[in-house]
């Protein structure tokens, strides 16, 4: 298939507009009309990882953490990046980076981490604001659920659990076209009143041009009136982090034997015990030591993270437990997750997991 075909379905899943802003998720080599027959999933693109995809054929490494964060000045092959971004190009590999916007959304990395540990009602433990918009529109009451089902369709109505939300309302609507009109009711020239339904609906910004475009497609006016509005509302469904419960409390020192076997971990760094039992876990795959207030506030007994610096564990206060586990360690089964999305939805593309272990970090025991 083309290119285009796997990284399109990989955004439609977590769109390039869910990245944090320091980011550099997408397409980073390769052309989009460029035929794939087999891909290599890895954490990180390394030097060895483009060998691998060279030894086995693949002709797309799709990694969690992107090869290149800012731009490349020179090629000269002075570092890993270079080297990495050099050799890619001349074997004709394409690399596409699915990074943060796979940790901000409900079903990726963080939920992953949830399911590891048994965690249950799990939720986004920041949610991310001004990523919703909301559509108002007005359309004859015959047509009314011809649009409404349209919009639907391409991404409108969904709240939390609940999809097709809309609010209607009746009124009637005037207007008056010239002699270069053909209204689809009334007369050019004359004033028409129209009894319509007032539509609204909400839906994520980042399908904006899909949602008007079927609005337009599906009105039966020559000239479509509607109006755009931006949100402040939390998108309930993105966001940082993630939040659940434990079926049974566990003891603190339980809990961290528990989740060293459970996320392989060699070590984990940890601040003080509170005397309380573990029950509501934060997790945040990667460095999420930003979060720690919202863990807080939501009421989580321990954060599990990773890249935690000396001061930062001071920050506890004694009101909830960090445990560091290593920033490869909490992102790990992130390849896995991406070979089941990719397999799942392409059965006939061949997709492996990478046998290269990319951790940069050892430990001496």
């Amino acid at each position: 298939m083309k290119l285009a075909q796997l990284t399109a379905y990989l955004e439609s899943l977590a769109p390039l507009a869910y990245q944090e802003e320091y980011d550099n998720s997408g397409l980073i080599v390769g052309h989009p009309d460029a035929e794939v027959h087999q891909a290599l999933i890895s954490l990180d693109c390394t030097e060895a990882v483009v060998d691998e995809a060279i030894a086995t054929g693949c002709q797309v490494i799709v990694s969690h953490h992107p090869i290149v964060f800012k731009g490349l000045k020179k090629f000269n092959g002075k570092t890993y990046v270079e080297r990495v971004v050099e050799k890619a190009i001349r074997h004709n590999i394409a690399i596409y980076a699915i990074h943060t916007n796979l940790d901000n959304i409900m079903t990726g990395v963080n939920a992953r981490i949830c399911e590891t540990l048994g965690l249950q009602n799990s939720r986004i433990l920041a949610p991310k604001h001004q990523l919703l918009k909301k559509l108002v529109t007005y359309v004859p009451v015959a047509q009314a659920e011809e649009v409404r089902s349209a919009l639907f369709a391409a991404g409108a109505g969904n709240i939390g659990n609940y999809s097709e939300v809309s609010f209607n309302a009746e009124g009637f609507g005037t207007f008056k076209g010239n002699e270069h009109t053909n209204p689809f009711v009334g007369e050019p020239g004359k004033r028409h009143r129209e009894h319509e339904i007032r539509i609204e609906s909400i839906y994520p910004a980042n399908l904006e041009s899909k949602i008007i475009m079927a609005l337009v497609l599906a009105h039966p006016y020559e000239e479509v009136a509607y109006d755009l509005y931006a949100l402040t509302n939390q998108h309930q469904q993105v966001g940082s982090g993630m939040i659940g419960e434990l079926e049974n409390p566990k003891n603190a020192d339980s809990f961290l034997a528990f989740v060293k076997e459970k996320m392989n971990a060699s070590v984990i760094r940890h601040t003080a015990f509170t005397g309380k039992p573990i029950k509501k876990v934060a997790v945040c795959g990667g460095s999420g030591g930003f979060l720690l207030k919202q863990a807080i506030a939501a009421g989580a007994d321990i954060f599990i993270t990773a890249d935690y610096k000396y001061h930062e564990f001071f920050d506890t206060e004694g009101k909830i437990v960090i445990a560091d586990v290593g920033h490869f360690e909490s992102e790990q089964f992130t390849q896995q997750l991406l070979y089941e999305i990719i397999q799942n939805k392409f059965v006939n593309f061949a997709v492996r997991l990478t046998k290269v272990n990319t951790n940069p970090v050892k430990y001496y025991i």
